[in-house]
């Protein structure tokens, strides 16, 4: 725990200008970013007694070993800048604020060249008309299907697509005329665009217009006597009323806003969201956030608008946003939202009226939000504290282990030899800070040079970066690429700082844990002791897990800690242990799966790794590849002739009435198309 007097600016050293600051830790993490009006006045509310301090400031200013900060001309770019240092930082103590649930909308990729309606959830992409969040995905796939008898807009993937154009059948959607098929040229790529413009248009609210021009158009053919077209457009005028009613009518045509609401006590906020578009709710959503710094109502919404127009542009910033305060100052954030849109945008409480009724009904269901949380979480909470206490006390810990990191070994008889790392934060699993790695060194089935192995990269890494002038900078890695998550891109087992210099992200990976667990027993423990003695590293407790008895082994002890069998501090244990395990088995079978695909091409002269790769996802199976001709082969890149004709040579004499045998290990492989029931040897972890 630090002093914060011992990283005080001294007295006249910050500005009493507009600004945003950094608070970072020992290991250079940044773990709060804040912005202020002046900056003098808000930093120095910081460095005050620790007991007039909010429990989580206080937590954070000690958690901290540093602080610095940025000048800017005005509020505006703080509030610019503050966004953008959270979303590169992504502070531990700042206000996150989390969905909680994960709400689809509906999608139409106008970045393709024939768009496409779909259901999407998660970040937005450039180039797509996103529409909602729904509250379900059903509701979407309804209104979606109400509207392609009007707008045959295409639904289906790009295999489907392409399956289509490659045989010249539509699917069951293009004969039942729920899509104009353009896979089979029905409409050109110019139509199929037209008419996904106007299902856009209809989707965002400019439906009159539309339907006014589908009744004149039953009309006129009533007047010539068409009365199969005037009946199908009466049938299209219908469906798209009964789309429209599914959105109720909550204020006056063409309202478009968005009300926002808070619910929240001493240590939660639930915020919920209505989205009105031409006086229809389009869409709901929620999110709910730790009240980590004391921040009243205010600044909740602040932090709120931030999060919901920071990746918004043009259409997607209502010209109304309701909110139940608003932040101080107000006109910042009514100027920044007023050009993110391009036009001018309203910030303001509903006083009287529809607007006043609509936001009670969103507190409403913000409330509601909150005490549904809670009910949720109250428990998992006080588990989590409690199992990380009970690891501390078990192992003699100084503090609570907030980081966990855990380390598995994984092999097929010997061969293949694999491990994983995954990260535990808080008792919770940190995905996107998972890392794999491939064991350099012959180990075979020796599992205990294979944990010093492992462990000794880990940190090695580490102590190289601290070694440099304080700043973490990237290095080139050793590992084999990022882990589940979409975490920092292929940067070894070991991510570098907190920049990433190639993509400008932050690295969140060069700081050490508390604990790390390995899986196994005295000879695992020991080897990873022996690997974070050897680099100096002292700071780091080390414990194993037994899978035999469930035995927590420390260094140089001859008997194990046994902790109950109800011991929560043994349950986040295990799923710790079990996490990793899973990790590594995976990586080992999907590594040991295209090492076999490749096997009968392996005796081909000529053809290495890349190419074999490039003719298994060309063709997408050995089968596929024995059936096809030298032509078909050459159009593989950087595939001859001659190249193509030693690979059927080859693979005639694989004997492709039976199946592949992987000659290192005996393994059946299973080709598309083969029958029966195959056997695999025992693949396993680390066991003791």
């Amino acid at each position: 725990m630090a002093d914060p007097s011992s990283y005080r600016p001294k007295p006249g050293q910050i500005p009493d200008s507009p600004g945003v600051y950094k608070f970072r830790d020992q290991h250079g993490r940044v773990i709060y970013v804040g912005k202020a009006k002046s900056l003098r006045q808000r930093l120095s509310s910081y460095f005050q007694d620790l007991a007039n301090l909010h429990q989580r400031t206080r937590t954070m200013v000690t958690t901290a070993a540093s602080v610095e900060w940025t000048v800017v001309t005005t509020e505006v770019e703080a509030l610019q800048l503050e966004y953008s240092w959270i979303k590169e930082f992504d502070p531990r103590f700042n206000v996150k604020y989390r969905d909680d649930k994960s709400y689809p909308s509906l999608a139409v990729t106008m970045n393709e060249e024939f768009p496409r309606v779909q259901v999407m959830r998660g970040p937005k992409r450039k180039g797509v008309r996103y529409f909602g969040p729904y509250a379900h995905a059903w509701a979407i796939r309804e209104t979606v299907d109400l509207l392609l008898r009007v707008f045959p807009v295409r639904t289906c993937s790009a295999g489907v697509f392409k399956r289509s154009a490659q045989i010249g059948r539509p699917c069951l959607l293009g004969y039942i005329g729920k899509c104009s098929a353009p896979c089979v040229g029905r409409v050109s790529a110019e139509e199929h665009r037209e008419l996904a413009e106007e299902f856009c248009d209809f989707m965002a609210g400019r439906t009159g217009t539309y339907l006014r021009r589908l009744e004149q158009q039953m009309r006129d053919a009533a007047a010539a006597m068409e009365y199969e077209k005037a009946a199908r457009l009466r049938d299209d005028i219908e469906a798209l009323k009964r789309a429209m009613e599914k959105n109720a009518v909550v204020l006056a045509d063409a309202t478009d806003a968005d009300l926002i609401a808070v619910a929240e006590d001493e240590l939660e906020a639930a915020v919920q969201i209505f989205h009105v578009r031409d006086g229809r709710v389009r869409g709901q959503r929620g999110w709910v956030t730790d009240r980590v710094e004391e921040v009243g109502t205010a600044e909740l919404v602040e932090h709120a608008l931030q999060q919901l127009y920071g990746e918004e542009r043009g259409e997607g910033v209502p010209k109304e946003v309701l909110v139940p305060a608003l932040p101080d100052p107000c006109e910042p954030v009514q100027q920044w939202l007023t050009e993110r849109r391009g036009s001018q945008v309203s910030l303001r409480i509903p006083q009287r009226g529809d607007k006043k009724d609509l936001m009670a009904t969103v507190q409403r269901n913000a409330q509601q939000a909150l005490v549904l949380h809670k009910t949720r979480r109250a428990s998992d909470l006080t588990t989590r504290s409690r199992a990380l206490e009970e690891i501390a006390e078990a192992l003699d810990l100084d503090s609570a282990p907030l980081r966990i990191e855990c380390f598995d070994i994984s092999h097929l008889q010997g061969d293949d030899v694999v491990a994983s790392m995954v990260v535990f934060e808080d008792g919770l699993a940190r995905k996107s800070e998972y890392r794999r790695f491939q064991i350099k060194s012959f180990a075979g089935q020796d599992d205990v040079r294979s944990m010093h192995e492992v462990v000794s990269r880990r940190f090695r890494r580490y102590l190289l970066e601290k070694q440099k002038t304080g700043e973490w900078v990237d290095g080139d890695g050793d590992g084999d690429g990022h882990g589940e998550g979409g975490g920092p891109g292929s940067g070894g087992e070991v991510a570098g700082g907190p920049i990433d210099p190639d993509t400008g992200r932050p690295r969140r990976f060069a700081y050490p844990p508390q604990l790390v667990v390995v899986d196994g027993g005295q000879p695992q423990v020991a080897a990873a002791q022996r690997a974070l003695q050897e680099l100096g590293v002292e700071d780091v407790a080390v414990c194993g897990l037994a899978k035999r008895l469930e035995e927590v082994w420390l260094p140089g002890e001859d008997d194990p800690v046994i902790l109950p069998r109800t011991s929560e501090g043994l349950y986040l244990l295990q799923r710790v242990r079990d996490e990793a395990h899973r990790f590594a088995i995976a990586y080992q079978r999907n590594k040991r799966s295209k090492s076999m695909r490749a096997g009968a091409l392996d005796s081909v002269p000529g053809l290495g790794e890349s190419r074999r790769q490039a003719l298994l996802k060309h063709f997408g199976s050995l089968k596929r590849l024995r059936a096809a001709t030298v032509e078909q082969i050459c159009e593989v890149p950087g595939v001859g002739r001659r190249t193509a004709e030693a690979v059927l040579a080859a693979l005639a004499g694989a004997a492709p009435a039976g199946p592949a045998v992987n000659t290192a290990t005996g393994e059946i492989i299973e080709e598309e198309g083969t029958a029966g029931p195959v056997t695999v040897p025992t693949e396993r972890g680390n066991s003791s």
